[in-house]
């Protein structure tokens, strides 16, 4: 298996310009090598594992996973683990020995400031990326030495933000050159075309990936986000404290209220389930704006070879468009 310090390298050379965002109790290791052997970057976040003996053990079945050759002419692409690093996250120091040891190509970080992890992942030659919401936080995370940023944007599935893709991105490009990653209501080909004019690197694309075969969502989750629609998401902060798309037949399944829920603020809470005896969001579900167009479940390499068909065919548009 390729080593951490060629991800540059590996991240030009990815079948499509992908990220299968890290969806909470979602992803799956299984979902991350199924992305990563299809051509894009695959990813899981740390709060899908109980404790940070099980994370290890996750990252151990990735790189394992990951040993297999890619699916088809392209090369295994690198994989992306995703971190908390907000203050109620008491489980970083622990989960930071196990990245030492299994050294994820690439760390984004949420919820909190990069700074706790950039030594460990620099010095095994890995990148770190932040998850923002504001161009404010995108200057703090510039500032502290990030290799990229993920812009979380209007439209994005779970945590969200609230600008424009057309106005983050432009704006973010005045101050960093690194790497950016563009999330929010990214579901197609096309819209992965779109990220890059705008000035993106990458795309970070997480409800396509839901409904996977690999993915942890239950039959009746995969079920809601292939029936529902942009119409049927509510932002609340009444969960996690954070805003967040949230679908409301979720909430109506749990016996819930939403027009109760949707200006109600919950205390932050990113506890990384170590421990956790309350966990607010079991049974609401999240999901972006790209319902809608999601009409089935499919394999995880089925629903890459979708987004690359689209894009490739998407780029010949645009090179005849201007020709």
């Amino acid at each position: 298996m390729s080593e951490p310090s060629d991800v540059r390298v590996r991240l030009a050379r990815l079948r499509a310009p992908i990220f299968a965002a890290p969806m909470f109790l979602v992803s799956t290791p299984e979902l991350v090598v199924e992305a990563c052997r299809a051509g894009v970057v695959g990813s899981f976040p740390a709060p899908n594992c109980r404790t940070s003996e099980e994370l290890g053990q996750w990252m151990g079945r990735v790189r394992t996973g990951l040993a297999a050759p890619s699916h088809g002419d392209w090369p295994v692409a690198p994989w992306a683990l995703n971190l908390v690093t907000h203050t109620t996250s008491k489980r970083l120091p622990a989960d930071l020995e196990h990245v030492a040891e299994h050294q994820p190509p690439i760390v984004v970080t949420a919820l909190g400031s990069p700074k706790p992890v950039m030594p460990v992942v620099h010095g095994y030659g890995g990148l770190v990326f932040a998850d923002v919401t504001s161009e404010d936080l995108a200057r703090k995370a510039a500032d502290a030495g990030v290799d990229g940023l993920v812009l979380v944007c209007a439209g994005a599935g779970g945590h969200t933000g609230e600008l424009s893709p057309f106005v983050f991105v432009e704006r973010v490009r005045r101050f960093f050159d690194g790497y950016i990653a563009l999330g929010g209501a990214i579901g197609t080909g096309e819209a992965v075309l779109a990220a890059q004019a705008l000035g993106a690197d990458f795309a970070y694309v997480g409800t396509t990936f839901l409904v996977a075969d690999e993915s942890m969502a239950s039959p009746d989750y995969r079920q809601m986000v292939i029936d529902c629609r942009a119409s049927d998401l509510m932002i609340t902060r009444a969960f996690t404290g954070a805003r967040a798309n949230m679908l409301k037949p979720s909430m109506l399944n749990q016996g819930l209220d939403p027009a109760e829920l949707e200006f109600k603020v919950a205390k932050m809470n990113f506890t990384g389930r170590e421990n956790e005896q309350v966990k607010p969001w079991v049974g609401i579900w999240a999901a972006g704006q790209g319902l809608g167009r999601i009409d089935k479940v499919a394999p995880t390499r089925a629903i890459v070879d979708g987004l690359a068909a689209e894009y490739a065919a998407a780029r010949r548009r645009m090179a005849e468009l201007c020709a």
